[in-house]
């Protein structure tokens, strides 16, 4: 039965917005728990999108967070279809698209982020294309379909993480795929020279192109439609098909507007360890959300699945005036062919001076890390499973590691976090 006394609302109808509402309820909320989303459908996980969804792998179904009777089981409340336009402050009011207005006495953004676009001439041509929505992958399945089966050409620009599952979904489908980056190795920025060749050589093993050191500066058509795509370098590369795939930036403009502080540099709205914004009374979590992270002594926005399904329940349970201290070790997975992934950390470049490899680089098989003065800052394990936890303990622990040991792979892992 739930108690009128006090409402909680959510902008955001993704990952971090769903687990914060179950949360709410997991902690014995009784008041009124309102979700709002600008999409139609439920709350999902954008994972599948550019993975198993995308590639056919999975169901659609497969990707929502919840069984939408789940929503009304456990009295949350949907505005589903319907943007919120407006955060009035002083009132403690949420004002949507359609008029209605919402009062809050604890407000949570999770707002997400919206895919960067390209800002050259052709844009608005047909089979130019996007990812981060559940219709985005819904209108690539069927691109990419039919790229397969005409023996198409889709240019990707981005070799970033969603540039190389798309490009891994796209061969799987048969379609003939040409990546453009600016960078001279894929995931530069991530995992810089020492990796990103490793990835090159992976998809060039699938049949990917890559254009490297070039940028996209037109896209061509006739007819209202994609012919080709021209690069900074004078290269011209027939195309069926473009996807850009340039990043993504955190959308602030409701909280910009209300007057909440953005992080200057990575964007995003300012929170503190507890989540908590300025005001008191707002919260933010997920892609949305600058966050200071007390064990890495710096601000933080993170864009990936695992910030979204924990920092949601973090700020739910800060709502309720728990002790909250959001310091989870930065994670991410990735699947691309038959090599899977995963990466804990923090390493931006410039921030490490050596990366250590343990195991067969050549067969896919390793882990590798990231250090600076000889303590480990990320690691990323290919094709090797079940380390996850130890090596974001190396990271939590600070210890100092001797990088001949880390790199045996006759030590386990566990052992030097006792020596």
């Amino acid at each position: 039965m739930v108690d009128a006394h006090r409402t909680f609302v959510i902008v955001g109808g993704g990952l971090a917005g769903a687990k914060a509402a179950e949360t709410l309820r997991a902690e014995g909320f009784t008041g009124r728990v309102i979700l709002i989303g600008d999409e139609r459908d439920h709350p999902y996980e954008r994972p599948p999108l550019s993975k198993g969804y995308l590639t056919g792998a999975e169901e659609r179904d497969s990707v929502f967070v919840h069984e939408p009777a789940w929503y009304a089981g456990a009295d949350i409340e949907l505005h589903l279809g319907q943007p919120a336009v407006r955060i009035d402050r002083a009132t403690r009011c949420v004002h949507l698209g359609d008029g209605t207005l919402i009062q809050y006495d604890a407000l949570l953004l999770a707002t997400g982020a919206e895919p960067r676009r390209l800002d050259i001439p052709g844009t608005e041509l047909a089979g130019v294309h996007h990812l981060r929505r559940l219709a985005h992958a819904d209108q690539l399945r069927g691109v990419l379909t039919r790229l397969g089966r005409e023996n198409g050409r889709l240019i990707i620009a981005g070799a970033g993480w969603i540039g190389l599952e798309v490009a891994a979904a796209a061969r799987s489908y048969g379609a003939e795929v040409t990546v453009i980056e600016q960078e001279p190795t894929p995931l530069h920025t991530v995992v810089g020279p020492e990796l990103g060749a490793l990835f090159a050589d992976l998809h060039r093993e699938h049949g990917v192109r890559f254009h490297f050191g070039a940028r996209l500066t037109e896209i061509t058509g006739r007819d209202g439609v994609v012919l080709a795509v021209r690069t900074d370098d004078g290269e011209e590369h027939p195309a069926h098909g473009v996807l850009a795939a340039i990043g993504a930036a955190p959308r602030t403009a409701l909280a910009e507007a209300a007057g909440l502080d953005l992080a200057p540099g990575i964007g995003g709205i300012t929170v503190d360890a507890s989540l908590r914004t300025a005001d008191p009374a707002i919260y933010a979590a997920g892609d949305a959300a600058a966050v200071w992270h007390p064990m890495l002594d710096a601000r933080l926005r993170v864009e990936h699945w695992a910030n979204a399904l924990h920092s949601g329940p973090a700020a739910a349970r800060a709502m309720l005036g728990q002790e909250v201290s959001y310091e989870r070790v930065p994670y991410f997975f990735s699947d691309q062919y038959d090599v899977g992934l995963e990466y804990s950390g923090w390493a931006p470049p410039g921030s490490y001076d050596q990366v250590v490899c343990r195991g067969d680089v050549g067969k896919r098989e390793f882990i590798a890390f990231w250090l600076r003065d000889n303590q480990v800052l990320a690691g990323l394990n290919v094709n090797i499973w079940d380390v996850t936890e130890t090596i974001q303990e190396l990271i939590r622990s600070g210890r100092v590691v001797d990088p001949h040991t880390l790199a045996d792979p006759g030590v386990p892992l566990a052992t030097l976090l006792t020596e």
